[in-house]
């Protein structure tokens, strides 16, 4: 099986990664990861309080005895959660890695070190991977265009950003966007990454907490099923492509403000109605473009054991006839 030195330094015994996803990433699937030999994050603000976080921790402890990891995303509001509070959780708990996005993570860092907590940072440009590895962080995920969620303003899909982070991060790298199969994660590997993150991937699986219209859903989509939403407001998002956000996105190109799609966005409102009760129209949710290559819903370790297996292949047979 093909292992790289994110293994080595992360415990696992697949360059596979299962980012942090709001609302679904909980003790069901990622224990499943952890099972399969992958690397998994709970999502700590999935988690309503601190006590909450602690509890699906122990709670994932149950299901696996193998490393997994919590995301902590940080964004800026105008009232934002009990970071800190959350950060104390995950040391105290003794969870062996987190994944950090969205904000400079440096506030947070000193705390995750001397609580001997890995630290993988997840960013959208080169120049942020540096960033954080100059603040001593243990690996990156770097996110292409292909992404879901937030692919930052730059636009760069990860044929070239990939290679570009590369070139100048010298600690263990996953690439993240566009990943779901065996050839994925031999491309990252040729493009210089270490492993591979997955997110709509592994939301069509079995243990995923979501309803089965949305997984079937991802089969049925192809690359195309997707829309950028708040583009206008340089707060750009990759959503599955429904009623509800291609309204977003004629509201916004119209001159609209954020205002005018609230309630059209509203995290509760997607959570509720389309992950819990699948009505796939009822309201936002995330998806990348690696919809396209969703053939089927298996098991995580079904999936995990055919990237990792399918990439030894690949590498071992097909690429090795080709040498000359």
């Amino acid at each position: 099986m093909v292992r790289t030195r994110f293994c080595d330094v992360f415990g696992v015994d697949h360059p596979i990664v299962q980012g942090g996803m709001q609302w679904v990433g909980t003790a069901e699937l990622v224990s499943a990861v952890a099972n399969a030999g992958a690397l998994g994050f709970l999502t700590a603000l999935t988690q309503p309080t601190p006590e909450d976080l602690a509890k699906e921790i122990a709670r994932c402890r149950e299901m696996t005895d193998k490393p997994f990891g919590v995301n902590l995303t940080i964004l800026p509001s105008i009232n934002p959660p009990p970071y800190a509070e959350y950060r104390d959780v995950i040391v105290e708990s003794g969870v062996p890695v987190v994944e950090t996005a969205g904000f400079n993570p440096a506030e947070h860092l000193p705390t995750f070190q001397g609580g001997g907590v890995k630290v993988l940072h997840k960013c959208t440009s080169v120049r942020h991977a540096v960033k954080a590895q100059e603040l001593g962080v243990d690996g990156i995920s770097i996110d292409g265009f292909e992404c879901a969620g937030h692919p930052g303003e730059d636009d760069i899909p990860g044929l070239v950003l990939i290679p570009a982070a590369a070139d100048r991060v010298t600690i263990p790298m996953v690439a993240s966007g566009g990943f779901g199969d065996a050839r994925g994660l031999v491309a990252a590997l040729a493009l210089g990454a270490d492993g591979i993150n997955m997110g709509t991937r592994f939301v069509a699986t079995q243990e995923a907490p979501v309803h089965e219209n949305v997984k079937r859903a991802m089969v049925d989509n192809s690359e195309r099923d997707t829309e950028l939403i708040f583009r206008p407001l340089r707060n750009t998002a990759r959503v599955a492509s429904n009623t509800v956000s291609r309204e977003v996105v004629s509201i916004l190109d119209g001159g609209g403000e954020f205002e005018d799609v609230r309630e059209l966005v509203a995290g509760n409102r997607g959570r509720t109605r389309v992950l819990e009760q699948g009505d796939t129209d009822g309201g936002i949710w995330s998806a990348g473009l690696v919809q396209g290559l969703i053939q089927d819903v298996p098991t995580v370790a079904e999936l995990v054991s055919r990237i990792a297996g399918g990439a030894d292949e690949l590498i071992n047979r097909r690429l090795a006839g080709l040498a000359g």
